[in-house]
């Protein structure tokens, strides 16, 4: 069982102590007994302890900078939402896959940003500029938020902002269990809750300090009893031996376990493994003994977006792939809907 999160390390920016969240924060540290550090801005976070590159990186993922968030201007979220909405950046889960460690750096410590009220403000300019549609804000693209919740309760009250709102709707993923402070959130069947699953193979080989597959779906079922809409991201759909049996054995752990009341709308979205050259280099930086399959003679080359190609499966295995899950899926959940196979 994975514990909670809990910080080493905090540091707080001085303008973070000017917002009630960030006063609560450095008092609820405090009294945990956590060293707290005072740092002008998170790019001036120095002296993260370690001997070496690994010890580093490790300490610096269980370390949590308690800031403003300056930038209000929200990036895209596609294809899962129209906007990605930043509440927090960075995780302290250990995925070798993850796209974070390329657009992290150097940098892999936890932010959280208190100036929550400031964020909601912007997000309802988005909305209004895109009224009488919906507009979608996805809460998981930098970080895994359920993951820091337990401590921060910012989701808890976007949840509830978002549950208050006519024009918007708010998403998020997590590969944590720790839901049960959001069981009671007011969320009017505004927010769709989705948790990350995959093969056991994936998840013992590839997702160190994350919750076990089981504790995953135990959180879904408890979720779906508290009425929010629910969600499953199979990603990265990752080939291995075995792999057609691994996935099948997922769908069946999932039937097996979740309630009715949550497959009159679940959704699923699937992602193939895919890398870049950069990503590659880092993972095996972070993670040099990874088992982790990176080789470019055996992928496709696709371009992405910002002219950084990724490599994904061959057609014939993109095509074998798609269609295996969707025939899992139709099997066990057959009143789901399948959002979208990049």
């Amino acid at each position: 069982m994975v514990k909670p999160f809990v910080p080493q390390l905090v540091y707080i920016e001085p303008r973070a102590l000017e917002y009630p969240l960030g006063v609560q924060l450095k008092e609820k540290f405090e009294g945990m007994g956590i060293e707290i550090r005072e740092t002008t801005s998170h790019n001036q976070v120095r002296n993260i302890p370690g001997e070496n590159h690994l010890q580093k990186y490790r300490n610096a993922k269980s370390t949590l900078v308690v800031g403003v968030r300056k930038t209000l201007k929200f990036d895209t979220s596609k294809p899962s939402a129209e906007y990605a909405i930043p509440l927090a950046t960075g995780c302290m889960g250990h995925c070798h896959y993850c796209y974070l460690q390329t657009t992290m750096g150097s940098k892999p410590y936890i932010r959280t940003y208190v100036n929550t009220d400031e964020i909601f403000e912007q997000a309802e300019k988005y909305m209004q500029e895109r009224a009488p549609e919906i507009t979608r804000f996805e809460a998981a693209c930098t970080s895994d938020i359920v993951g820091i919740d337990h401590l921060t309760h910012s989701l808890k009250h976007a949840i509830e902002y978002f549950g208050q709102s006519d024009l918007g709707q708010l998403r998020f993923v997590t590969k944590f269990s720790h839901v049960d402070h959001l069981l009671d959130a007011k969320h009017n069947g505004k927010t769709r809750f989705r948790f990350s699953i995959n093969a056991d193979y994936v998840i013992k080989n590839f997702e160190p300090g994350t919750s076990p597959l089981a504790e995953r779906i135990e959180a879904a079922a408890k979720v779906a009893k508290a009425g929010y809409p629910l969600g499953f991201i199979v990603a990265p759909i990752y080939i291995h031996e075995g792999w057609q049996d691994g996935y099948r054995h997922l769908f069946e752990l999932l039937d097996e376990h979740l309630p009715q009341e949550a497959r009159k709308d679940v959704t699923f979205e699937m992602i193939q493994h895919r890398f870049t050259k950069p990503a590659k280099r880092v993972i095996e930086k972070n993670y040099p003994k990874t088992k982790l399959a990176m080789n470019e003679e055996e992928r496709r080359y696709k371009w992405g977006r910002y002219g950084i190609g990724k490599y994904v499966y061959q057609k014939d295995e993109e095509h074998e792939l798609r269609e295996t899950l969707e025939y899992y899926i139709n099997q066990f959940f057959p009143e789901a809907r399948i959002e979208y196979f990049t």
